[in-house]
């Protein structure tokens, strides 16, 4: 099948060759001889019910380092007429252009394909969506009051503190058991964000590795063990972390079997979620997942074909 497909990201300039989940989507679709366009969201105009945009004709995309992509000219492209799937690829911030964003595409559904659905991924932000699951979730809360986190904190023991609509580990702190420094850190966030803050009960077993899971479809696709670098807890690849091959135990796939289905339903094509001591769901990664190329390096499997495997089937 030959397809026409726009990938709405960050620019290209400042992407990860090496581990970035976009780009290897890119290199995948080039190489089936598809059409493929590249535009960032402030470009996106909607006027008397057409929705279009400046982008640029991807001509070429490879792993070396400073050429590693080529743009034709400049063109104006209707979403809705000119293209088969729009891929909603750029990274967080979960902010009001982010959601304006979704608010646009959302306009074309009756046309053109949009990974992942707009509407779904409006509505299941990574760390509000998993809440739906808290069955398989470690001790949380989310909140702004410094009262609660102190009582939640003297139940629990040491803490995680993580803005609700991070990416990549930024701004995650640990806040041991005697709780220093907990207070200002509350206020601290509640200067900087507008919503409240998640806070966890920390997890020893994150030593043993953050597990990133991508399904495809609602289908497990593979999965790699993220540990944290030396002098850190957090897990992140952004961060430091390092990655190593992975299985899924039973209680990893018990959640994968029970959120599959879910998923599928809400049009979530592309979604990775992290499992930490092999048991506790901490988030479900909707809106740009990462981690595709690490699996594909452990396991010689190729994770960026399935996903256009299934964006060709849902296209029909």
């Amino acid at each position: 099948m030959t397809l026409r497909a726009a990938v709405q990201m960050d620019p290209m300039d400042a992407i990860n060759i090496g581990g970035d989940s976009s780009f290897h989507l890119m290199l995948k679709a080039l190489e089936r001889g598809y059409s493929l366009y590249h535009y960032d969201v402030r470009g996106l105009t909607w006027e008397a019910g057409r929705l279009t945009t400046k982008a640029h004709r991807v001509l070429d995309v490879q792993r070396e380092a400073g050429a590693h992509y080529s743009f034709g000219d400049e063109v104006i492209l209707d979403l809705g007429r000119d293209i088969d799937v729009v891929l909603m690829r750029q990274d967080p911030p979960f902010d009001l252009g982010y959601l304006t964003g979704t608010w646009l595409l959302e306009r074309i559904a009756s046309e053109t394909l949009v990974v992942n659905d707009p509407v779904s991924v409006r509505n299941a932000p990574e760390k509000v969506f998993v809440l739906d699951y808290a069955e398989y979730m470690p001790p949380t809360m989310v909140t702004r009051d410094l009262d609660a986190v102190k009582d939640f904190q003297a139940r629990h023991g040491a803490v995680v503190i993580k803005p609700l609509h991070g990416n990549g580990g930024k701004a995650v702190f640990k806040i041991d058991a005697d709780g220093g420094n907990l207070g200002a850190l509350v206020e601290l966030f509640g200067q900087v964000w507008p919503e409240p803050f998640m806070v966890q009960q920390f997890l020893p077993s994150v030593s043993q590795g953050d597990k990133r899971i991508v399904l495809i479809d609602g289908a497990v696709a593979g999965a790699i063990n993220r540990k944290p670098g030396e002098g850190e807890f957090r897990s992140n690849l952004a961060v430091g972390g390092f990655a190593e091959a992975a299985t899924l135990t039973p209680r990893e796939q018990e959640i994968c079997d029970v959120l599959g289905p879910q998923l599928r339903e809400r049009g979530l094509v592309f979604v990775g979620i992290d499992v930490i001591g092999g048991e506790w769901l901490t988030e479900i990664n909707v809106t740009s997942p990462t981690g595709i190329v690490a699996i594909d390096r452990f396991n010689n499997s190729d994770t960026a074909g399935m996903i256009w495997d299934a964006i060709v089937r849902r296209i029909g």
